[in-house]
């Protein structure tokens, strides 16, 4: 990108669509990334043209959401010389208000995909604290951190297996951890500042807001509340999914919402 942000591109599809990244431990690309995209949004790629775009690498201290903002906006400015579909999922979803209310002209229509207009409290009490175990190079525990927020199953045998798995996937991620940890800490910090709630009724253009009840970073009422205060939104509330939501139903209702083909 011309903006030096890392991006994946996903389809050959005729229309071009922005997805903003969710919060990752570093702003680059890999395989780690092109496998969560495809995971997330390969169900897009026959109709669009997905661009997932990171936040630009070594952001400096202080960078707020609404800077990251102003980052995409030139981006889709320069890349695509006008509106586009956007995407926002989990932290992504928080920069991406910041974007349709600040940058109208860039967004055609938008979708927040498991985010809101703030964070819950035990959700920015976990990331920070990732951010500073992270800041300490004790990457192993602050991986055990993400990956414990995530809900298990309550039944079933997937139930047996899924806490060895945590921390055989917290020992994995922890080789191949970044080196330098400032790009997490200074997005964390960011969200960790995150109120949106009272400039919602700014955004104009459509949007759709996607989550499930059992998010462990957002309420079920953060999510109504940020539908709700969006002047041309709906909401897509899924029972008993977590982060981010998933499935046939929420993939239709996007290619719905986007007018899709």
């Amino acid at each position: 990108m011309p903006t030096g942000q890392p991006v994946v591109r996903l389809g050959h599809g005729p229309r071009p669509l922005v997805v903003l990244q969710g919060l990752g431990f570093e702003n680059k690309e890999g395989l780690l990334p092109r496998l969560v995209v495809r995971s997330n949004y390969g169900f897009l790629a026959d109709d669009f043209t997905v661009y997932a775009v990171l936040r630009r690498p070594g952001l400096p201290q202080g960078y707020t959401m609404a800077d990251m903002a102003d980052d995409y906006a030139e981006m889709i400015r320069e890349e695509f010389g006008g509106p586009v579909d956007v995407i926002g999922i989990s932290t992504g979803g928080s920069i991406a208000l910041y974007l349709a209310a600040d940058h109208p002209d860039v967004v055609r229509r938008l979708v927040i995909h498991s985010g809101a207009h703030s964070l819950s409290e035990n959700a920015k009490r976990i990331q920070l604290e990732i951010a500073r175990l992270a800041g300490l190079g004790q990457w192993r525990k602050a991986y055990r951190i993400l990956l414990d927020a995530a809900p298990e199953p309550k039944t079933g045998p997937a139930r047996l297996v899924t806490r060895p798995l945590k921390v055989l996937g917290s020992w994995l991620l922890a080789r191949i951890a970044p080196k330098d940890p400032s790009d997490l800490i200074v997005t964390v910090e960011a969200e960790d500042k995150h109120a949106f709630k009272d400039r919602l009724h700014e955004i104009t253009v459509p949007t759709l807001v996607a989550g499930g009840t059992e998010d462990p970073g957002y309420t079920p009422a953060l999510f109504r509340e940020t539908a709700e205060g969006i002047p041309n939104a709906r909401l897509r509330l899924y029972d008993g999914m977590g982060h981010p939501v998933r499935g046939t139903q929420f993939q239709q209702e996007v290619l719905d919402f986007l007018g899709a083909p």
